[in-house]
């Protein structure tokens, strides 16, 4: 598995590196283009969603904080207006007066009437004296309220927070005996300046539609929806849609549980996403009132201008590929067109055509190669004339050489006119020396041929010995052990005779008595190997390394005639380098000739 996956990337390298110039061309162009655009678009796609949601967040980080601020200041205002009774000497002592009279009515009445009108948002205000009567006023529309219903909370509340103001979150009053309304309540106990007892509570009831006007303006900036919640996470306020009829409380309770989950600290932001949709929720939590300001804003509206731009870059972009696919389509047909008739020139001159020629129309690279091209007919052209030369000089040459050999041919007819003659005159060693003459001489004649048998070869050898032995007399013994498989083989001619020759004249001639001359062959590592062994004085060992050095690197030297270094160079020319000559000697000990030479047949190895 492993392998096959690292050679994907080989295989697409081959299939590109297979297909037509044109083609690559194309893919080269739209592949160069493309990558970068799309690489550049995906940037200031992600550029962008970035920038616009940083901008959003902060921008409704700020329009939080702001509204956080307002409503703590605005709960500090009541809270202070809560007060008011300590400074109010008249309230002091109606609160703590036992009986009603019209009086404490009229003067309750006139101090309600004041703190009713401090804020517009009011609903009631409502003032408990010492005795637990209730005195209140009312906002307009409002004709009876219900306080009895609620006294017991108001005491259990300042109670719980002694001389401080306190504030109660969203919850509904009952007015006008039917209706309802929802209010968040501040909170005080009233006590006595003098004694510094409790003599009373008041009660401020505010409309919870004041958070309307103060969250409209973030909505609007942010496009998103405002919610407001208590220290206890009870929902004070969550827009239109949320505190409108029919909607789902549980819902919302479960959404804004969610949601105050993820506040960790007086303020950040976070994504949730909520009844299948994302949403961008930036909160500040109040340090006096605890309570959290929240604007959720659907990721959607944010991102609706992120995917104009997105998809203005896409359209953009597989336009400019377009075009590149055009411009590449135009530019590699120009640019592969006289590649194309050059190979159509090519394949012409391939089947023997060599009068074409190629006109360049510009002078660029591919221009040079047209020229080039017919420079090369021009030169191809003229060496085959010089071949058609060369051959004729060849046919001349070969004429030359046959006229040559008339006179060898000659002297050959005369050695047999003289051998007649000797023979006529009793002399039998002159007859014989002259017809063994003739057969060495007619060797080279009647064999023209390049190849001969080992059989001949060796016969050669034979009649060259018994030629030496009419000139030295018992002086050499011939030992020919070759296999019979191997006589019928092909070999070049002339190979066996000059080293024999090299080993009768350098080794066994000087030597002190009769000397043996061996020849053996075998088979060894694909080749056929002959030695050619003698007895005779041998040499030092720095002439034997001169001489191998020499017959290796085919140099010329005086000092070792031709004989071997002919032999040499006609194996290696016909069999190749690795074949030739080796010598290997001793001095006194004689010397072996080591001819390898490529198998000429299934001849089996030595045993």
């Amino acid at each position: 598995m492993v392998s096959y996956i690292l050679s994907i990337p080989r295989r697409l390298w081959l299939f590109l590196a297979n297909l037509p110039m044109e083609r690559k061309l194309i893919v080269v162009f739209v592949f160069v283009l493309s990558l970068p655009i799309t690489y550049v678009s995906y940037l200031s796609s992600r550029s962008t969603f970035n920038s616009v949601l940083q901008s959003s967040t902060k921008s409704a980080g700020q329009m939080a904080g702001n509204a956080s601020d307002t409503i703590d200041r605005y709960i500090a205002d009541l809270k202070r207006y809560t007060a008011l009774p300590l400074y109010n000497t008249d309230v002091q002592s109606y609160l703590e007066q036992q009986n009603a009279d019209w009086e404490k009515n009229t003067g309750m009445s006139m101090f309600l009437s004041y703190l009713i009108h401090t804020k517009e948002e009011m609903t009631a205000v409502y003032l408990v004296d010492k005795y637990g009567y209730v005195f209140y006023d009312r906002s307009p529309g409002i004709n009876e309220l219900f306080p009895a219903e609620r006294i017991t909370q108001w005491r259990d509340l300042t109670e719980e927070a002694g001389v401080a103001p306190v504030v109660q979150g969203r919850h509904t009053i009952r007015v006008n005996a039917t209706q309802h309304r929802e209010v968040f309540s501040v909170m005080r106990t009233v006590s006595s300046v003098s004694m510094l007892k409790p003599i009373g509570m008041i009660v401020f009831d505010i409309d919870i539609k004041l958070f309307k006007g103060i969250a409209d303006p973030v909505n609007a900036v942010t496009q998103g929806n405002t919610i407001i919640a208590d220290e206890h996470g009870g929902l004070v306020y969550g827009g239109e849609a949320k505190d409108s009829q029919g909607v789902d409380t549980d819902k919302q309770d479960n959404a804004l549980a969610l949601l105050l989950q993820q506040t960790t600290g007086p303020e950040g932001h976070f994504q949730i996403r909520l009844e299948d949709q994302d949403y961008l929720a930036v909160y500040t939590v109040s340090q006096k009132t605890g309570w959290t300001t929240m604007v959720t804003i659907p990721l959607e509206r944010i991102l609706t201008p992120v995917q104009k731009t997105r998809n203005t870059l896409i359209l953009t972009t597989l336009a400019i590929v377009a075009i590149a696919l055009v411009v590449a389509t135009f530019m590699s047909y120009a640019l592969t067109k006289p590649l194309k008739s050059l190979v159509r020139l090519m394949k012409q001159v391939q089947h023997g055509n060599l009068d074409v020629w190629l006109s360049p129309k510009y002078n660029d690279e591919i221009g040079m190669i047209g020229s080039h091209f017919n420079r090369m007919i021009i030169r191809v052209k003229d060496l085959l004339q010089e071949v058609a030369l060369t051959e004729k000089r060849k046919q001349k040459a070969d004429m030359r050489a046959l006229q040559n050999q008339i006179n060898p041919h000659f002297i050959y007819n005369t050695l047999e006119s003289i051998r007649m003659l000797a023979e006529g005159s009793d002399d039998p060693r002159v007859a014989e020396l002259t017809y063994l003459l003739g057969l060495q001489m007619r060797y080279g004649i009647v064999r023209s041929e390049e190849m001969v048998t080992i059989r001949h070869e060796l016969d050669h050898v034979r009649n060259y010995l018994n030629l030496l032995q009419i000139r030295f007399p018992d002086k050499f013994r011939l030992d020919i052990n070759v296999p019979e498989q191997f006589l019928p083989l092909p070999v070049l001619k002339l190979v066996f005779q000059p080293v024999v020759e090299n080993a009768v004249f350098h080794g066994l001639e000087p030597k002190e008595g009769p000397g043996t001359l061996s020849i053996t062959a075998w088979s060894e590592d694909g080749k056929t190997v002959f030695c050619v062994a003698d007895d005779g004085v041998g040499m030092d060992g720095s002439t034997l390394r001169l001489l191998n050095s020499n017959l290796l690197n085919s140099t010329d030297s005086e000092m070792f005639g031709i004989g071997l270094r002919n032999v040499n160079e006609r194996l290696r020319l016909h069999y190749g380098s690795s074949c030739g000559l080796q010598v290997f000697s001793e001095p006194g000990r004689g010397t072996r000739v080591i001819l390898r030479i490529d198998d000429l047949g299934d001849a089996p190895d030595e045993e």
